[in-house]
C-alpha cells in the first residue's frame, strides 16, 4: 500500500486536536499520505509530537488549550463545545502565518480542526473532514441540533461562534453549517456504528470504516503459552481513574479456568491499588489494543468509538461499560447489532461481569454477528480507500 501516486507529490495538510481518541483515528491515513511522497504537514499540539512525527509528517506546532492533560472537561454539552471553539480562536494566529506562507493543495481536518476548514474557505482549497465518529444525517439539525440550542449559554456560544467565522474570513458563516456539513467528509467508522445510516448523504460522506495497520511502534502481544482464552479489559485513555471497577474485574475474572485477562489500568490507577492479583491477570498501564483484540476472545470495554470500531474490526464479543460521551449510545448500538453486552459502571459487580463473560463466550448466535460484523467492517476500504478519495481531489 505503499505505490506513489500518478498525480506528483502535493502538500497535504491536516489540523487536529490533541486528543488521543481524535489522533489515533487517522494515524494510518497521514502515514500512507507520506509513503506516497506526498508532503504532509500536521498542525496540533506538540505534546502528541511522537505520535504524528512516527508517521513522517511534519508537525506544525500550536499550544492548544484544551484540557487534555488533566481531562477536566466541562459537565454541560455547550460548555464542551466551546473549549474546542475557543481552541480554534487560539489556534488560528499560529497557524495561519505558516499556512499563508505554504498553502496546502488539500485540508484534512479533525471534527474539532476547527481551523482546517477556515483556511480551505480562505484560501479556496478543497477540503475533507476525517471523523473519528458519527456524522450529521437528514433530520439532524431538528432531532439534535434543536435540543442543543435550547440548552443555556447556547445562544451566546452560537454568536460567539458566528462572530469568529465573519472576522476570520470563512466562506461559511452559517454556524451550524460549518459545524455539522462539511462538504466532503471520511466517516472513519464501522457504517453500522453509525446512528440512521440510511439518512446519511453518502455524496458528501464516504464511510471508509476503521484506517488501521500494523501500527508500527505501538509494540506486539502474543497470547500466553496455556491460555485457553483470552480477555482484554480496558477504558480507553480518558476514563481510566476506576479503581474500584478494575477490583471488581479482577475478583470476576481472577482465576477463572481457562482464561488470561490483560487488564489496563491507565495513568490514574496504581496497580498496587488493585490488592492481590491472580496469576491469570496481567496488569499493564498500556497495552497494544489492536494486537491483543487480534488475539483476544472477549473485550470489556468504555465503547467509545476507537474501541468499538476495534472490537467490530476484529470480531470480538464486548461487555460495554459506558464512561461519557457517545458512549452510552454506543454500548446500545453493541447491543442492538447482537455483539454485546451493555452494563453500567454502578451495576459492574463481579457476579455481572463474569455472568456475561460467560454468555457471550458461548452463544453461538454472537459468535455468527461478530464475524458477520468483522467481514463488513474489512470491507469498508480502510486506509486505502481513504487515501484515494483524498488523491482524487488533487486532480
Amino acid at each position: 500500500m505503499t505505490a506513489r501516486t500518478p498525480r506528483g507529490p502535493a502538500h497535504i495538510a491536516m489540523v487536529g486536536v490533541p486528543a488521543v481518541s481524535h489522533v489515533l483515528p487517522s494515524l494510518e491515513v497521514i502515514r500512507e499520505l507520506v509513503a506516497r511522497g506526498h508532503r504532509v504537514t500536521y498542525a496540533n499540539d506538540p505534546v502528541v509530537r511522537d505520535l504524528i512525527e512516527e508517521t513522517g509528517a511534519e508537525l506544525v506546532p500550536f499550544a492548544s488549550t484544551l484540557p487534555v492533560t488533566d481531562n477536566d472537561w466541562p459537565d454541560d454539552a455547550i460548555g464542551a463545545m466551546e473549549v474546542f471553539l475557543d481552541d480554534a480562536r487560539n489556534a488560528l494566529p499560529q497557524l495561519r502565518p505558516f499556512y499563508e506562507e505554504n498553502p496546502a493543495d488539500v485540508y484534512l481536518y479533525d471534527i474539532g480542526g476547527f481551523v482546517g476548514r477556515l483556511l480551505a474557505e480562505v484560501q479556496g482549497r478543497p477540503q475533507v473532514q476525517l471523523s473519528p465518529t458519527y456524522v450529521a444525517w437528514e433530520g439532524y439539525a431538528a432531532e439534535v441540533g434543536a435540543y442543543l440550542w435550547q440548552l443555556p449559554g447556547a445562544d451566546a456560544y452560537l454568536a460567539k461562534f458566528a462572530a469568529w467565522l465573519a472576522d476570520s474570513g470563512a466562506a461559511t458563516t452559517e454556524t451550524e453549517e460549518f459545524m455539522s456539513l462539511p462538504p466532503r467528509v471520511l466517516a472513519m467508522i464501522p457504517r453500522a456504528m453509525q446512528p440512521h445510516a440510511e439518512r446519511v448523504d453518502e455524496q458528501r460522506v464516504s464511510f471508509v470504516g476503521s484506517c488501521f495497520s500494523a501500527r508500527a511502534g505501538q509494540g506486539e502481544w502474543r497470547r500466553p503459552e496455556g491460555a485457553e482464552r483470552v480477555l482484554l479489559v480496558s477504558l480507553g485513555s480518558a476514563y481510566t481513574r476506576q479503581p474500584e471497577f478494575y477490583r471488581s474485574c479482577v475478583a470476576a475474572f481472577g482465576g477463572l479456568p481457562g482464561w488470561h485477562v490483560v487488564l489496563q489500568i491507565g495513568k490514574y490507577v496504581e496497580p498496587e491499588e488493585l490488592g492481590e492479583v491472580p496469576a491469570n491477570v496481567e496488569v499493564r498501564q498500556w497495552v497494544p489494543q489492536l494486537a491483543i483484540l487480534e488475539e483476544a476472545d472477549a473485550f470489556v470495554t468504555h465503547a467509545g468509538m476507537g474501541g468499538s470500531a476495534e472490537g467490530l474490526y476484529t470480531g470480538t464479543p464486548m461487555i460495554a461499560v459506558p464512561q461519557d460521551v457517545d458512549q452510552p449510545v454506543n454500548a446500545d448500538r453493541l447491543a442492538e447489532l447482537g455483539v454485546a453486552r451493555r452494563i453500567d459502571t454502578e451495576e459492574a459487580t463481579p457476579e455481572r461481569l463474569r455472568a456475561a463473560l460467560l454468555a457471550l463466550t458461548d452463544d453461538p448466535e454472537v459468535a455468527r454477528r461478530c464475524e458477520e460484523l468483522k467481514r463488513e467492517s474489512r470491507a469498508s476500504g480502510g486506509t486505502r480507500r481513504a487515501v484515494e478519495l483524498i488523491e482524487e481531489l488533487l486532480d
